[in-house]
């Protein structure tokens, strides 16, 4: 690790944290309606939709809309990929995408999972990236967001039966937020040199007297999407590992800010929103302090070296460089790391299959921890609100008082649906990756055996479950049982998890909010913020710490005994 290296990492942290105050003032105002010059152009637009922002929906409604919005997105997106072959704007002339692979892909995208078992660039026409995946960038990221906002309004009244109104507020997400957020990364990627083109390649003449065919496309757009909505997708096959992607280091140090610095402003419009900025405040340090923890961990893994390497005659104080971009080193690599796999966002600019063996279990356990720190575009904060409900229950089980957050009484049946919320993850992530792991059809997609190979499978649907999308690398994943199971985890992360999360936001709104006593823990402080991240901490440790024992953990000492995989 070197001074350099820490300096870059303060400065693309310290630059998301500023951007997301202005943010995070302007996700307030669009989730209160709040739209200053925007309000009838907003109203028009509404009117013409035929949607009436000011007739709320309860969270049985919330839940029926969404839910049938995104049925929707699925089957338009796997129409689309079946029927590629016949469609227009596919200069390349692929083929249709088989049914098993349309299915995981429809559902990955609409997920906000982003899950690939293809190279963009060798399977997927311009119109399939365009009109199917990048239009479900935006929706995935705006269904997250608009589910946060329900949450929030739970929070911030009290007696009421409602908790907004859902095409309300998917349209404004989209309109007055992601859409002008993204054209304006958009720009700056192409200003940086990356690609937006309709052509399908461009022939490169070699050193050696031949020919190159290098694809090209659309790539600035969806690169600006895939960080924003905390999506993922690449239009390559590398993610932001490739040229076109991941041109310069400014261009990386941008990506990292834009998969932050919805989450950070989440929080502190969560803040605006209850009356009470500390609370959103605290929430953000928790988020803030597990990004630093995880860098730092993964850097010094990294940054160790391999000591099979080093005995091979490898320098130590390179590192362990294998699978990440020469050209912008450790420092940046474990930021980008530790972000994207902390916030949902699943794009890559390292091979996470070729990271040390403790340096790819960080990556992992952000991932298992309920992709809360700061996790994706809105399912961050309202799943880090669960973990909070969670932590004023056990700190009322401490002092014998009946538990309260931000002034609703934390009862009996919050308590078990948020519960039932966080069972989700693991009991799909063990469940389908024991499965995998002792039948032929899962055993047969692994690349290595030993730890690492659980490390693979558990990784898989790990990032599927978690909603994340990156990949351990080194398994095939485009086989019947993987884009069938995996595509489940999928439905069964985003959609199983919100579900108990409405229900919690419908019965805490009901509740009137009950102004503080002498008795009442206070959440914004560093006892609060220390108790929340040692429930996030010990309930994941609890539940994945066996496999984690048997995968990277055992590789890493296998590895120091000079055994590789």
């Amino acid at each position: 690790m070197t001074l350099i290296g820490w300096a870059q990492i303060a400065l693309v942290l310290g630059c998301a944290l500023l951007l997301a105050v202005p943010v995070g003032r302007w996700l307030a105002a669009l989730a209160e309606g709040r739209l200053g010059g925007l309000a009838r152009l907003d109203a028009a637009v509404l009117r013409a939709a035929g949607v009436d922002a000011s007739r709320g929906q309860s969270w049985q409604g919330f839940l029926l809309a969404m839910l049938a919005f995104n049925a929707a997105g699925f089957a338009l997106l796997y129409a689309i990929l079946r029927l590629q072959g016949v469609l227009p704007l596919n200069p390349q002339g692929f083929a249709s995408i088989p049914p098993y692979l349309a299915f995981n892909t429809a559902i990955s995208f609409v997920t906000n999972t982003n899950w690939q078992a293809y190279s963009g660039e060798a399977a997927m026409s311009h119109l399939s990236q365009m009109m199917g995946l990048a239009v479900q960038n935006f929706l995935s990221a705006a269904t997250g967001i608009a589910l946060a906002f329900a949450v929030m309004r739970a929070f911030a009244t009290g007696g009421v039966t409602q908790l907004g109104n859902f095409w309300a507020d998917l349209t404004r997400i989209t309109l007055w937020l992601l859409l002008p957020g993204t054209l304006l990364a958009a720009f700056a990627f192409i200003a940086m040199g990356v690609p937006q083109t309709l052509a399908a390649s461009v022939i490169a003449a070699t050193p050696s007297g031949g020919e190159q065919t290098i694809a090209l496309g659309p790539v600035a757009f969806q690169l600006a999407i895939k960080h924003l909505g905390t999506n993922g997708g690449g239009f390559f096959g590398v993610n932001s590992l490739h040229p076109f992607e991941g041109p310069s280091a400014l261009a990386t140090s941008l990506q990292i800010v834009l998969q932050v610095v919805l989450p950070f402003g989440l929080c502190l419009a969560f803040g605006r929103i209850v009356g009470d900025a500390r609370q959103g405040r605290a929430l953000l340090a928790v988020m803030v302090g597990f990004v630093l923890v995880a860098t730092l961990s993964i850097y010094a893994a990294e940054a160790a070296g391999n000591p099979l390497h080093i005995a091979a005659g490898v320098s130590p104080i390179q590192g362990n460089m294998e699978g990440k971009d020469v050209r912008f080193g450790l420092a940046l690599a474990a930021l980008f790391t530790a972000t994207t796999t902390g916030a949902s966002c699943g794009a890559v600019n390292a091979m996470i299959d070729s990271f040390t063996p403790l340096g790819g279990l960080v990556p992992l356990f952000l991932i298992q921890l309920g992709e809360v720190l700061p996790g994706g575009v809105g399912s961050g904060l309202y799943g880090m609100l669960v973990f909070a409900l969670l932590a004023v229950f056990i700190a009322g089980l401490m002092v014998g008082r009946t538990p309260e957050y931000l002034g609703k009484k934390v009862q009996a049946r919050e308590v078990k649906l948020a519960m039932l919320a966080v069972l989700v993850l693991p009991a799909v992530i063990l469940g389908f990756t024991a499965a995998a792991l002792v039948l032929p059809m899962g055993l047969a997609s692994l690349q290595d055996a030993g730890p690492h190979g659980l490390t693979e499978m558990l990784y898989a649907y790990s990032s599927a479950a978690g909603n994340n999308g990156s990949a351990f690398g080194g398994l095939t994943a485009d086989t019947p049982w993987l884009n069938t199971t995996l595509g489940l985890s999928m439905l069964l992360g985003r959609f199983a998890f919100v579900i108990p999360v409405l229900a919690i936001a419908g019965s805490l709104a009901a509740k009137p909010r009950a102004p503080e006593g002498p008795g009442t823990l206070p959440t914004h402080g560093p006892l609060f913020i220390g108790l929340l991240a040692g429930v996030i901490l010990i309930l994941g440790g609890l539940q994945y710490l066996p496999s984690l024992a048997l995968g990277p953990i055992a590789e890493h000492f296998a590895m120091l005994a000079g055994q590789t995989f």
